[in-house]
């Protein structure tokens, strides 16, 4: 009897794997199909919005963040920049002269208002359209359209044991905690998004935040 639970058990994990290694290649085949039709779609637009960036104050207009990615491996995640040049800077001077903004900080990694945020840089983040080079990550294998939003490695420790699951899939452009509030919600709340995502994942579950994230763009929920 316990032969043949072995063997049972060892096709139960062997269609599994199957399973997930099918939805896996339907949904980076996906990945790769809408980010090269979005980048075509969008290229005038990014074209202008480029040189408007550029023409604030002369400044790069792609901004290369290292993020930690799928397996823990660190990548430069491409955003459109959105921040003053002095940023980390000014940054380092608000965290250490205002203690609200750095008890938010500690509990968000954000802050809502933020100074260093550009005039375009609130636009350009309220549309979601400084997001639109990581169609580039995604494109490379660094991202998905679906999944958690990439973190820095000091964040790394605020997911504590959670962090097996944040790694164990692809960071994506849009995912549950996106379509669920974004900044809206609480820090706490993202990782619990992230790891229900993660042990979740499946095509269905993928295309179906797809279709929540266009919503949710449209009305600008949780973005600042």
């Amino acid at each position: 009897m316990s032969d043949l639970t072995v063997t049972l058990d060892g096709l139960a994990l062997e269609k599994a794997t199957a399973e997930s290694s099918f939805q896996s290649l339907l949904c980076r085949i996906s990945d790769i199909l809408i980010a090269s039709a979005v980048l075509v779609f969008v290229a005038p637009l990014l074209l202008i919005v480029m040189v408007l960036v550029w023409a604030q104050d002369g400044g790069p207009v792609i901004f290369a963040h290292s993020r930690i990615g799928r397996n823990g491996q660190a990548f430069k995640c491409l955003k459109l920049r959105s921040m003053r040049m002095d940023a980390d800077v000014q940054l380092a001077r608000i965290l250490a002269t205002d203690p609200e903004a750095r008890a938010e900080w500690d509990r968000d990694q954000k802050l809502r208002n933020d100074p260093r945020i550009t005039k375009i840089g609130r636009f350009l983040r309220r549309s979601s359209i400084d997001e639109f080079p990581q169609l580039v990550n995604v494109l490379k294998g660094e991202m998905s359209l679906v999944g958690p939003r990439p973190i820095v490695k000091a964040e790394v420790a605020r997911y504590g044991r959670r962090f097996q699951d944040y790694a164990r899939v692809k960071p994506g452009i849009t995912g549950l905690w996106q379509v669920s509030g974004r900044n809206d919600t609480s820090y706490r709340r993202r990782v619990a998004l992230d790891v229900m995502f993660s042990r979740a994942y499946s095509a269905a579950l993928y295309y179906r935040i797809l279709i929540m994230t266009v919503p949710a763009v449209l009305f600008s929920r949780g973005s600042f």
